[in-house]
């Protein structure tokens, strides 16, 4: 049976920011309503348990996209809004946004070079980067921002160096990626989508000029080896390399920065796990993991149904409907973990859905893990650390990060 979901009745409200400061006791609410929800201000089905996020995740009748076996018209869909036609350019390759067998190619192609081995030496340029930005961020007496000051500058200079990009266009990167991913959201205004657009534009203008660098002189660099790249026969179009460049920007920067400013203000906020990591009793790589499951960058992420009689929740949904996988509640799901709402920074599962899952599984999950470890590695030696104000949720839903989170060692 699937529930009708009054936000009223429980609290889900995308745009309301005492839901937004801490939205997992409506979870719980939610979770017991039922495993579906239907939400119907987006016409949406709500996933609400693990097993089912877990199971929609790997269903490959599901898809994020279906304009590879259907029209528009079949599928009773409009099709991408042409004001935003450079937003929809960027998206058009994207590997979060395309489905078999072009995601297979692609996704084949990407790996050949963006591996865990190529990720794992850029330890020491990682650790480095690390160092230097927080001394910067705490060389002035009194607080900091956590987010502005370090885990921003640092995540743009890491994905930089790996990308090819100049160090010194960093923050224009930073600011197209974040008008970008406004575009992701329940509720987006059409300023915030014009910004976007323009965002796309500027974006893909200054992938398309790199590109064409690196084919002239190419360099040890991400963009120099995706021109490159070749399997089987296939090498990747201009177009799918700037999708690639900008999803790696935009969806690795995003939730670096973000399960970093959740993360340190839940093992803040808990004294005795900060006192676990800061004794050296849980290892940096360990406390990542429940920093990702507890409180994590994406709360939600949206699929089409593509074929009929597909069962998830005791719910049998038909060809064009749209579900969406709730991460956040999913993580707290009793069913799934002991004492879901208890941070336990020693806890060390990373069977978690803070990375998706299946055949979209962030590709930059191990990057993204080896900038975290490298950060709360050095911030634990700092054991005084502590909030210096109430930190404030950004007023998004989607995307979850702070707007700033201000620390200080005083007293």
């Amino acid at each position: 049976m699937t529930v009708d979901l009054h936000p009223a009745a429980v609290g889900f409200d995308p745009q309301d920011p005492q839901f937004l400061a801490d939205p997992y006791p409506v979870y719980s609410r939610m979770r017991a309503l039922g495993p579906v929800l239907y939400y119907p201000a987006r016409d949406v089905f709500l996933l609400t348990g693990f097993a089912d996020v877990n199971a929609a995740l790997r269903d490959r009748r599901l898809g994020r996209a279906y304009r590879h076996r259907y029209t528009d018209e079949e599928f009773g869909q409009s099709g991408p809004d042409p004001r935003w036609e450079h937003f929809n350019s960027s998206e058009r390759w994207s590997l979060l946004n395309i489905e078999p067998p072009d995601h297979t190619r692609l996704r084949r192609l990407v790996t050949k070079v963006f591996t865990a081995r190529s990720i794992a030496a850029l330890r020491p340029q990682i650790n480095s980067f690390a160092a230097h930005q927080l001394a910067l961020a705490t060389k002035d007496d009194g607080p900091f921002d956590l987010i502005s000051g370090y885990a921003q500058p640092f995540s743009i200079a890491v994905i930089c160096t790996l990308l090819g990009v100049p160090q010194q266009d960093g923050p224009r990167l930073l600011d197209w990626s974040h008008a970008i991913v406004k575009m992701y959201e329940f509720s987006t205004s059409d300023v915030e989508r014009g910004n976007a657009d323009r965002a796309a534009q500027d974006f893909i203008r200054y992938v398309h000029d790199l590109i064409a660098q690196r084919r002239q002189d190419p360099q040890d660099d991400l963009i120099s080896e995706l021109v490159n790249v070749a399997d089987q026969g296939d090498k990747l179009s201009l177009d799918e390399i700037v999708c690639t460049v900008i999803v790696l920007l935009n969806a690795g920067h995003e939730a670096t920065v973000n399960t970093l400013g959740n993360g340190m203000r839940a093992l803040l906020g808990h004294p005795d796990e900060w006192d676990r990591v800061t004794s050296g009793e849980v290892e940096p790589a360990v406390a990542v993991e429940e920093m990702l499951r507890w409180d994590p960058p994406l709360q939600l992420f949206e699929r089409w149904v593509l074929e009929d009689d597909v069962v998830i929740g005791g719910r049998t949904f038909t060809v064009g409907e749209r579900i969406a996988m709730m991460f956040g509640s999913a993580n707290r799901d009793p069913e799934r973990f002991a004492d879901p709402d208890r941070f336990d920074a020693g806890r060390g599962d990373s069977t978690h859905i803070g990375f998706g899952g299946g055949l979209h599984f962030c590709i930059g999950a191990p990057l993204a893990r080896l900038e975290l470890e490298a950060s709360l590695a050095l911030l634990r030696k700092q054991p005084s650390l502590r909030l210096a104000s109430p930190p404030v949720y950004q007023p998004y839903f989607v995307i979850r990060g702070l707007e700033n989170l201000m620390l200080t060692t005083d007293g």
